[in-house]
């Protein structure tokens, strides 16, 4: 590079003088500037800047420095930390180490040394002044999990009670479904209708039916109206829309609509009537949709059925329990079935036209009535699991397409393919292990998972595989959807969680209702444009609050297990130490001074650290033995090390006395298992599903 250029993108700090540039649009971590000491222009971690990037240093080609000539906007309007009291003074030590040591609290706060707070920042400080910031909440004790939580909750402006006016709508809705609410409505209430959900939930959203017609299918997936309650203009409208989305953690829910309504009268619950809209489509031998239609219902639910009970009809495994079962739901066992075969038909459709097959997990976290997690577990999905799930995408993709043929507003969840850079650095992190890609299409990406399966770095591949993926968002333009294959796709499914879904039950309101046109039309449009945008945020803002959480209910539950071994495997490698994930998915930090003693080279492209002397090399993927050394509940940090020799040598005789032919002695055996089952056992939640 021979001349300077100015550019804009995103400060990163690192807390200790320096820092890095993203350029708007970069792809890759590659693009990344370096911005040494002093060179920040008064940024903090997070703001988006302008920035001049000076000629190339001689010594080390290709990297790029930057130096930050302006901040365009702040990405820390609030901060939130420790309160500490100095001379009568009240100063506020951030959360994030990448912001400044501390920020100045003005005016008479009325907080303890200790507490853990937030700040509004009125002022982001110079050379010559700290910054200073006015107390804006307390959350409680700064060491504490609960405090840790509802500063993260604040963070992201998820907020855990709902206004007096949206509690009084909620209350003053019907308990039950007026008469004069039926009219135009198909009445299903004599049907077969049943909802299948995890055993805790109680907010029921879905609901299905599967009947003949001829040779052909007719699957029913009717979800509840929840647009007949909640009204465009009224306050609960306004604060669905403003929370966009439930929030799940541990044991807890921040719910989008007070439960008046989720709970009650827009839940499916057994017996009772209850308002929906319907999609009926009918579908061939093979799952070929060859008809559908969409209408407004009213349904009763004729079981509430939990995803364990059907689990255990479906297996058809003989025993009390199957027996009790199938007794007890012998009118609805021969649909349960038929539906878990059509289910098998939609899966191998949606294969065979290219939807990739990740190998995610997700944990669950176990409480005690205490609120403390005492067991973590990967969540492994039953046929009815994957029923409801092949059933919810095929009524997602037949809703968007009758909403696009027919020209209607509508908010698409859309995914767009992976960039060429995102590509390029796939191909990258494949190679060492063997496998490589041309291009990233379906085809190309799902052979690579196809040949990874049931190989030790499956995992990994499957993770690398997803990295490379865009971001899916919400859109009024119909994009498609990459990672299922889907040429239509949107949201309907779950209102009483989602407002996207909401904007859809509007959107088909107003088609089946006959205002196809004029200034209704019109302002349906742009409402849907402000939901795409809105909702796409709080999206991003409920995961990064229950990522974050989760982390600090797993760190509480590990701190009961320090000094103790676990399999792993690498999860992610930096220059500051290799990140490792244990079976139930825990992760935690190796730093790179506790690994064997080497001068480590960090491979960015390659996602590896390579000891100079040794070469000792830890990739993505990589298997190991960790030690639990350290867990914090307050920050969910989670430190391991490797083992040393002597812990080597002790395993290794440890080993020996577990040989097969050993085994079945009882004591000794029985004690290794009890040992290795604190690294994979603890539920989260009955209802989140796969954000697809």
């Amino acid at each position: 590079m021979k001349e300077e250029q100015i550019i804009q993108g995103r400060y990163q700090g690192s807390g200790r003088g320096f820092g890095f540039l993203v350029p708007e649009g970069a792809q890759s971590r590659n693009e990344d500037c370096f911005v040494p000491p002093h060179q920040g222009g008064g940024a903090w971690d997070g703001d988006r800047v302008e920035a001049r990037l000076s000629p190339e240093d001689p010594t080390q080609p290709g990297r790029r420095i930057a130096s930050v000539t302006r901040v365009i906007e702040r990405g820390n309007p609030t901060v939130t930390g420790t309160i500490r009291r100095l001379n009568r003074e009240t100063w506020l030590k951030p959360d994030n180490e990448r912001l400044p040591e501390a920020i100045k609290v003005m005016g008479r706060a009325k907080v303890r040394d200790g507490e853990k707070a937030a700040v509004e920042v009125s002022s982001y400080g110079s050379a010559a002044a700290p910054p200073l910031g006015k107390l804006c909440a307390t959350f409680g004790p700064a060491g504490s999990r609960a405090a840790a939580v509802e500063a993260i909750l604040y963070q992201q402006g998820v907020e855990r009670e709902f206004p007096d006016e949206v509690l009084s709508e909620a209350e003053a809705a019907p308990q039950s479904v007026p008469e004069k609410e039926l009219e135009g409505r198909l009445d299903l209430r004599e049907k077969t209708v049943i909802t299948i959900d995890g055993a805790a939930s109680k907010d029921l959203d879905d609901a299905i039916s599967l009947e003949r017609e001829g040779d052909n299918w007719v699957l029913g997936v009717h979800i509840a109206d929840v647009s007949a309650y909640v009204k465009p203009g009224t306050a609960l409208d306004g604060e669905a829309f403003k929370r966009g989305t439930s929030v799940y953690f541990a044991d807890q829910v921040v719910p989008m609509l007070p439960v008046a309504l989720s709970n009650g009268i827009c839940s499916l619950n057994q017996g009772v009537d209850r308002l929906t809209i319907s999609c009926f489509m009918t579908m061939d031998k093979n799952g070929a949709i060859v008809d559908h239609s969409v209408a407004k219902s009213v349904i009763r639910s004729t079981e509430r059925m939990t995803y364990e009970d059907c689990n255990v009809m479906l297996a058809e495994e003989p025993g009390e329990q199957y027996t009790f079962l199938a007794d007890r739901y012998t009118h609805i066992l021969p649909m349960l079935q038929d539906m878990a075969a059509l289910a098998k038909k939609l899966e191998k459709r949606r294969k065979d036209r290219g939807s990739l097959e990740l190998e995610t997990q997700e944990s669950y976290i176990l409480c005690n009535s205490m609120g403390r997690p005492v067991d973590i577990v990967a969540r492994r999905q039953g046929q009815s699991e994957k029923l409801i799930e092949e059933f919810m995408l095929c009524a997602n993709e037949t809703v968007a397409k009758h909403l696009f043929d027919l020209h209607r507003p509508a908010v698409y969840r859309v995914h767009e393919k992976p960039s060429q850079d995102k590509t390029d650095t796939l191909r990258a992190m494949l190679s060492p292990l063997g496998y490589s890609i041309l291009q990233a299409d379906h085809g190309s990406l799902q052979k690579v998972l196809e040949a990874a399966k049931g190989k030790p770095e499956a995992p990994a591949v499957s993770m690398m595989v997803l990295r490379s993926m865009m971001k899916a968002r919400y859109s009024t333009e119909n994009l498609g959807h990459f990672g299922i294959a889907a040429d239509y796709y949107c949201h309907f499914t779950s209102p009483i969680r989602r407002y996207p879904d909401l904007m859809i039950h509007r959107c088909l309101h107003s088609l089946l209702d006959g205002r196809q046109g004029g200034t209704a039309a019109k302002r349906l449009g742009k409402d849907c444009e402000k939901a795409a945008v809105q909702s796409s945020q709080r999206e991003l803002a409920a995961q990064s609050a229950e990522r974050d959480i989760d982390k600090l209910y797993f760190a509480d539950y590990m701190r009961e297990h320090i000094g103790e071994e676990f399999p792993a495997a690498v999860s992610g490698v930096t220059r500051f130490g290799v990140f490792a994930a244990l079976p139930n998915g825990v992760e935690g930090l190796i730093p790179v001074e506790t690994l064997p003693e080497d001068r480590y080279a960090y491979d960015d492209l390659h996602m590896s650290l390579t000891g100079e002397r040794t070469g000792n090399q830890f990739t993505f993927g990589m298997e190991l033995t960790v030690i639990c050394v350290a867990a914090d509940p307050s920050t969910g940090r989670v430190d391991f090390r490797l083992p040393g020799r002597e812990e080597v040598a002790a395993r290794e005789r440890r080993e020996e006395i577990f040989l097969p032919a050993s085994r079945g002695k009882g004591h000794s055996h029985e004690r290794k298992k009890r040992g290795s089952r604190s690294a994979m056992h603890v539920p989260r939640r009955g209802k989140r599903g796969k954000r697809r």
